[in-house]
């Protein structure tokens, strides 16, 4: 592993994505949410996904300099048309339209259709947060992930992610509906290292270990994580008549699309009184007894929390892999890298 001052991998991997045709503002947004995920840990989502934003540019699959924008609207639900813009800009659209629904009645639903990848959610909920608002977002895409009791792909890893405000860090759940999202196969593999068993099949449906013999992925224990990611296929595509599964299956094509939720606080309590019950829930589950081996009781994105404060000092740490398939694009670019770090 490789450490690099955050704002430099961040200025590294703008210049990436501008190279590869992204819009300035889209090229800054992106940087921003991979570098945001790398901080925390999240290498899965990090900046290992420029080359393949890259290659999706050339293909036609992203629209680099695409405007996202709000096409209807009836009282507390909004749609936004992505037009294949990157992911992330498309999710803050979708994210900032519901707070500002929320502002005024309470609650705000906007769904995002045909976006593109667009990292990890907990980026979009915690904008929400930050704001005073509960945020819920979620995002659907083509088959990654086996449904179960099947052995070949037939709905997507669908992430959640659930972000509450309060006195001082935030909640923040952000999961995938498969053991783990295909990201970290791929930073297995930038990384050289196996993968558990449980994480992945090959195509034959055993068990796979090695990164490169992953055919499809496995949901989160079993029926509850496949039948987790088929409501949120519904919730995210059916219900703005885009399906991201149906079509792929059938032989055709599919899409990726997203929702945002917020919630005002305020309209259904005192966001004063609801913070002090919110440290109090907290407070209270940190002090129960631990089980054997466990130092402390963790809150959900505590733990990520804490490592990007910690990476922000001494660096954020990146693969090989990573390194060899950035440098490959940015030479292509006549992109320098940048100087890393000494180690901590």
């Amino acid at each position: 592993m490789t450490r690099f001052r955050a704002e430099d991998l961040k200025d590294y991997a703008e210049a990436l994505l501008h190279a590869a045709g992204y819009s300035p503002c889209h090229a800054e947004r992106t940087a921003d949410i991979l570098v945001w995920a790398n901080a925390r840990g999240a290498d899965s989502h990090g900046v290992l996904r420029i080359p393949r934003y890259g290659e999706m540019v050339e293909k036609g699959m992203i629209d680099p300099a695409a405007v996202p924008s709000v096409v209807s609207q009836e009282g507390a639900v909004a749609v936004v048309e992505a037009a294949r813009a990157p992911g992330p800009s498309a999710m803050v659209t979708a994210t900032d339209t519901a707070v500002e629904i929320a502002s005024r009645l309470g609650i705000g639903w906007c769904s995002a259709r045909n976006i593109t990848h667009a990292g990890a959610v907990g980026y979009f909920a915690l904008r929400a947060a930050e704001r005073g608002y509960l945020g819920i977002v979620m995002t659907a895409s083509g088959p990654l992930m086996a449904y179960h009791g099947a052995r070949v792909a037939g709905l997507s890893t669908n992430p959640i992610s659930i972000a509450v405000p309060g006195r001082g860090l935030p909640l923040l759940l952000d999961m995938s509906t498969s053991t783990v999202a295909l990201g970290k196969i791929m930073h297995a593999r930038d990384a050289g290292r196996s993968i558990p068993e449980g994480w992945a099949i090959d195509a034959n449906g055993a068990p796979a270990t090695d990164p490169a013999k992953v055919s499809t992925l496995t949901p989160l224990g079993g029926p509850k994580g496949s039948g987790l990611s088929l409501m949120i296929e519904i919730l995210a595509s059916v219900l703005v008549s885009n399906p991201a599964i149906s079509g792929v299956l059938s032989g055709g094509k599919g899409a990726m699309n997203g929702a945002a939720l917020a919630i005002r606080i305020e309209a259904f309590s005192d966001p004063e009184v609801f913070a002090s019950q919110i440290a109090k829930l907290a407070s209270s589950l940190k002090a129960l007894p631990k089980a054997p081996g466990t130092e402390q009781i963790l809150m959900p994105g505590e733990r990520g929390f804490r490592l990007a404060e910690e990476r922000n000092k001494t660096g954020i740490p990146i693969a090989e892999g990573t390194l060899n398939r950035l440098a490959d694009m940015a030479a292509k670019f006549g992109i320098a890298a940048p100087t890393s770090m000494p180690p901590p």
